[in-house]
């Protein structure tokens, strides 16, 4: 089969999405000799697609190729340029994630990655426009594609509470911690990249409100008396949708201004020492559909702290401390005993051992290579 798959964010530090694609990619070649694979790229230099190629391990894979495919422009790309290559190539699958093209070949099967529909569910956290246009596109893509890959359960499961698909045309493929994430530099050399303080709370994601980062600096306002040698440091974008209230809760709290760190967006070469010196990781998100930093926080040999919802149920089992986001004293009481309680630290850290192993990229490109085929799955 002549496959295309859409891998425009990796290389653009999209976080997430990027990761997803890459895992998956990376794996494929190394389990996948008789497919063609045509990996569509927006405009780059050439450097940036040898890097890629070689980050991939591609370099001499003679069925995988990177196709740069006209501008940066996301409207001429699903109007015009994937639909006229797909026909052109007589592409039999096109993969890609959340918004399709327009007037693709009648032979091109569609398979859309759906991350979350955090939209749908939460219309409030972003801009009226977004909402308007990912409610007007994403139905249409969810109806027009042959398979809709969700990345847990809980997606699929939201997936068919939202737009009452069948189960059957839904299928789970798991995340994982990008092949990219390992011990690459010093914690030194990270601390003084990021200025990083000796001892602190981490957080990470993008700075949106469904990331529920105000309630955080509430909950660390209420113990940081107590741990008067321990920082909160905040690490993501600042940018489309960012939560406003950040700033605005900060002002609350005088006596940790000084104490909350914003590193913005950490290089994925430094996100493992940024993991590992952390003292716990926090992930208060109101709404997720995977949660890749959970799995991040347990290769690092980190506790996690996380919000008592059903995804991070899912990943993290019984390897997490979860607290609910309704009760601010509860969390208070987790995170302090996160930090300090020793016994409690051993314990989920030797339970996040076992847990990680429920996710692999290669496991996931494999369960990729038998829906591509058609297999039941």
């Amino acid at each position: 089969m002549k496959i295309a798959i859409d891998i425009r964010n990796i290389g653009k530090g999209r976080t997430g999405d990027e990761v997803v694609f890459f895992g998956l990619v990376k794996n494929l070649a190394t389990i996948d000799d008789e497919n063609e694979y045509h990996l569509l790229i927006d405009d780059r230099d050439d450097k940036n697609i040898n890097d890629i190629k070689s980050r991939l391990g591609i370099l001499k894979k003679n069925n995988f190729k990177i196709v740069k495919l006209g501008s940066g422009n996301k409207f001429v790309w699903n109007i015009w340029s994937v639909p006229k290559y797909c026909r052109q190539e007589k592409i039999d699958i096109y993969h890609t994630q959340y918004i399709i093209p327009f007037f693709m070949p009648k032979h091109t099967r569609i398979m859309t990655h759906i991350h979350d529909v955090s939209f749908r569910v939460h219309p409030e956290f972003i801009s009226r426009w977004d909402s308007f246009f990912l409610n007007t596109l994403i139905p249409r893509a969810l109806r027009k594609s042959y398979r809709i890959i969700a990345v847990s359960q809980f997606t699929k499961d939201e997936i068919i509470k939202y737009y009452k698909f069948k189960s059957q045309k839904v299928v789970v493929i798991y995340n994982a911690v990008s092949e990219d994430y390992k011990h690459d530099k010093t914690d030194e050399d990270v601390r003084i990249k990021y200025n990083l303080p000796q001892r602190y709370i981490l957080a990470l994601g993008t700075m949106q409100p469904r990331k529920n980062i105000p309630f955080l600096i509430k909950v660390f306002a209420g113990i940081a008396d107590r741990l008067p040698d321990v920082d909160l440091v905040l690490v993501g974008k600042q940018a489309h949708n960012f939560d406003n209230n950040i700033s605005n809760v900060i002002e609350q709290y005088p006596h940790i201004k000084d104490r909350i760190i914003f590193t913005g967006y950490v290089d994925e070469k430094d996100k493992f020492a940024v993991f590992e010196g952390a003292e716990v990781f926090v992930f208060p998100s109101l709404y997720e559909g995977f949660g890749v930093p959970i799995l991040e926080a347990f290769e690092a040999g980190v506790p996690v702290v996380a919000s008592d919802i059903v995804p991070h149920r899912e990943i993290g089992g019984d390897a997490v401390l979860y607290c609910s986001v309704k009760n601010i004293d509860q969390c208070k009481k987790v995170l302090y005993d996160a930090l300090i309680n020793v016994k409690m630290r051993k314990y989920v850290l030797a339970k996040s051992k076992k847990q990680k192993t429920m996710f692999s990229w290669l496991e996931s490109a494999k369960k990729l290579q038998r829906l591509y085929r058609g297999d039941k799955i």
